[in-house]
């Protein structure tokens, strides 16, 4: 299903993961050695997918400021990071994000969506048109339940920390384990 020339889009709501992160996995602010190792989601795409991978991160940009240090890391990691600014109340990253899901749907190339948001299902499920790869990157146990229904039409939903290996420490987490991938070494 892929092509030479196509190209998978990275779309990474990084508000959201860093949220989840923080306040569902760690119950408060990441330290840096508990961050994702945002190249490997890159790199994560390029070997799944088996094409070229363009990075899109999203920011919040409203209260007309930059985490300049972080936007530097990420141009030199390969991403494009898009500094949003809106109004009281938009939620800018979200509205960016299906605005570029929207456009993506008239392009070729394959779209892989990190985030959890239920807000970006009506744009995944027109990008579901047989002839594309799409994929979720997250936390498994957190991505919105009604993704689900949309794996009979091709979604595929990847693990930010066991698929991706995005981190360079174990994350406190608990999900479900299949019986097959259990290490109770993890545990002792």
């Amino acid at each position: 299903m892929t092509d030479a020339g196509r190209t998978t889009y990275v779309v990474v709501d990084g508000e959201n993961i860093d949220a989840t992160l923080g306040a569902s996995i760690l119950d408060g602010r990441p330290g840096p050695e508990q961050r994702p190792r945002w190249e490997r989601l890159l790199n994560f795409a390029r070997t799944t997918f088996q094409q070229p991978a363009k990075g899109l991160f999203f920011l919040n940009a409203s209260n007309g400021h930059l985490p300049m240090s972080f936007v530097q890391a990420l141009l030199a990691l390969g991403y494009q990071p898009i500094p949003l600014a809106g109004g009281p109340g938009e939620k800018v990253v979200d509205i960016g994000i299906q605005r570029t899901l929207d456009a993506l749907v008239d392009r070729d190339g394959d779209v892989l969506l990190g985030s959890h948001d239920v807000d970006f299902l009506p744009q995944v499920d027109r990008l579901l048109t047989g002839d594309r790869l799409v994929g979720m990157v997250g936390f498994r146990e957190f991505m919105n339940s009604q993704y689900a229904g949309l794996a009979e039409r091709g979604l595929k939903v990847f693990d930010l920390e066991d698929d991706v290996r995005a981190f360079n420490v174990v994350l406190p987490r608990v999900r479900i384990i299949p019986l097959a991938d259990f290490d109770p070494t993890r545990y002792l």
